[in-house]
């Protein structure tokens, strides 16, 4: 099948049997489908080719969130996140050992200007939706808070290196119905493979169940050391996947108003998390627990 996609950057993975984005079992909200970008696994051909992709001079800031809040709670800004736990007592689909905490301190909060979510080993026997998970983290979503339509989208954070953990950061359409309304990851990477960055969309064209999600990879092998801008580039005619103003996947726009190929036309809503093991984590190594992502900010512009 002929599609635009500017580099190479189609890939398929073999896939049997997976619970992926979507699947697992519990069934969710209507509007938060996925529990983790699509697996396994993201990751296409690592990019031999990058392309300079700066945020456009003449956009403004249209959101953000500094994490830089003085008194108060430490925990996120609520009028800016709500957290995602419908897969707690069911499980998450991708096979993901994590229970995902609302509101809790040691799973996230901001401490010292930066937003922390941190996965560690311990057994929530108490929660009231406990699934029996040996390990907890946090999924913060702008789901009913704030979505968008077209933007440049920038995330600045120093991701955890563990074996076993997943660190994403990706939207999903507001729709809120896997494939057909779209996902976009903008950063993963996983403990077992550190420094390899991976970036891809699913559609209901391009996506894990049929083998034909779409995606690309590039190594830099300082992401757990120190900070990268990890970035989004989306308008009506292409998405551009990037890190420090480095486009490594770019995909076009095929033309037509096939909203199986093209779902982008419609808003999406953003997901921080750091799942753990499943599909694509991998096995976890309880040795390098707690593991913390950290987010010096998170910010969106559009034209």
């Amino acid at each position: 099948m002929r599609h635009s996609v500017s580099t190479v950057l189609a890939f398929a993975v073999a896939l049997a049997a997976c619970g992926g984005a979507g699947g697992g079992n519990a069934a969710p909200p209507a509007n938060a489908v996925s529990a983790n970008p699509a697996a396994p696994p993201p990751a296409g051909p690592v990019a031999s080719t990058l392309i300079d992709a700066p945020r456009p001079a003449e956009w403004r800031l249209v959101w953000h969130d500094e994490f830089d809040q003085v008194g108060g709670s430490d925990l996120p800004d609520p009028s800016k996140w709500d957290y995602d736990t419908w897969g707690n007592q069911g499980g998450w689909p991708n096979n993901e050992q994590q229970y995902y905490a609302r509101a809790r301190r040691e799973n996230s909060r901001v401490e010292n200007g930066m937003l922390v979510i941190e996965a560690r080993k311990e057994r929530l026997d108490s929660a009231a939706d406990y699934g029996g998970q040996a390990y907890t983290s946090a999924r913060l979503v702008t789901r009913g808070k704030q979505d968008w339509l077209y933007g440049f989208v920038e995330i600045r954070a120093k991701l955890p290196c563990g074996v076993g953990t997943w660190p994403a950061f990706w939207t999903l359409g507001s729709g809120g119905k896997w494939p057909d309304d779209g996902e976009i990851d903008i950063m993963e990477h996983v403990g077992r493979n550190p420094g390899e960055v991976s970036g891809t969309i699913h559609t209901l064209a391009y996506n894990h169940t049929n083998n034909t999600q779409l995606g690309a990879s590039i190594r830099r092998d300082t992401v757990c050391d120190s900070f990268h801008r990890y970035q989004l580039t989306w308008t009506a005619t292409q998405i551009k996947i990037g890190i420090d103003d480095k486009s490594y996947f770019q995909f076009s726009n095929p033309g037509g108003a096939d909203r199986a190929k093209w779902p982008f036309d419609r808003p999406q809503y953003l997901l921080l998390n750091i799942a753990m093991g499943g599909m694509l984590g991998g096995p976890v190594g309880d040795t390098a627990l707690p593991a913390r992502m950290e987010v010096d900010y998170v910010r969106v512009w559009q034209p």
